[in-house]
């Protein structure tokens, strides 16, 4: 497996078989074979196996703590270089697609509600993404004293708020219009403009300037 990867990558290998040779580093001079089936039994696909939390990987027989840490590790160390590539190159969300593709690589892996920040200049261009609090599987609480400081901190021409549901939807509640709300309030307060607010679930997001519950004209 080894010698095929090296000449020719991972396009000719099944997902288990990526998994299996994956799975050797951290449990040598053993078949991960049948643990990387065991794997994709249980959760039915290679992305939910590398989103699994670390106890519940450890509950397939043959997987410990090493082998279930490297399963977690690898999707989280390539997402982190995919941001770090972004965050040095001039990035302009200027529209709801743009935001919801960049918040979908921030919120990858979370298993807690997280809440961010993205401040944008006039133009749209990302001057900051700052990570406001986080939660339990079921909710985090908005700190509006900290969301108006970092707005003032940058310098913030506008404002897209973003926080994920782990259940797996991104239809908005109450509490988030609520908090919607709260924030609008809070940055018109010092002359800056809520342009979004943003759901992530499930590799999906909803926009709530796109459904219209913030005006499209917010977003330049």
């Amino acid at each position: 497996m080894r010698s095929r990867f090296l000449s020719g990558g991972l396009e000719q290998f099944a997902d288990h078989e990526a998994l299996e040779l994956l799975l050797y580093y951290a449990i040598p001079r053993r078949d991960t074979n049948p643990i990387a089936h065991a794997l994709m039994d249980r959760y039915g696909s290679l992305s939910a196996v590398l989103a699994a939390p670390v106890e519940d990987l450890q509950k397939v027989e043959g997987v410990g703590e090493n082998a279930a840490i490297l399963l977690k590790l690898v999707p989280r160390l390539c997402a982190k270089a995919r941001l770090a590539d972004a965050d040095r190159q001039e990035l302009v969300l200027n529209t709801a697609s743009r935001a919801g593709a960049y918040l979908l690589e921030r919120f990858y892996g979370e298993r807690n509600e997280v809440i961010y920040q993205l401040c944008l200049d006039r133009k749209g261009k990302l001057l900051a993404c700052k990570k406001l609090g986080e939660g339990s599987i079921a909710s985090a609480a908005l700190d509006v004293r900290k969301l108006v400081e970092n707005a003032i901190l940058h310098s913030a021409g506008s404002v897209v708020l973003a926080h994920n549901h782990p259940s797996g939807i991104a239809s908005p509640s109450v509490e988030d219009y609520a908090a919607t709300d709260r924030a609008r309030a809070a940055l018109e307060t010092i002359g800056v403009a809520l342009a979004d607010h943003i759901i992530v679930a499930d590799g999906d997001f909803v926009s709530l300037a796109e459904s219209g519950y913030l005006e499209k004209s917010l977003l330049i």
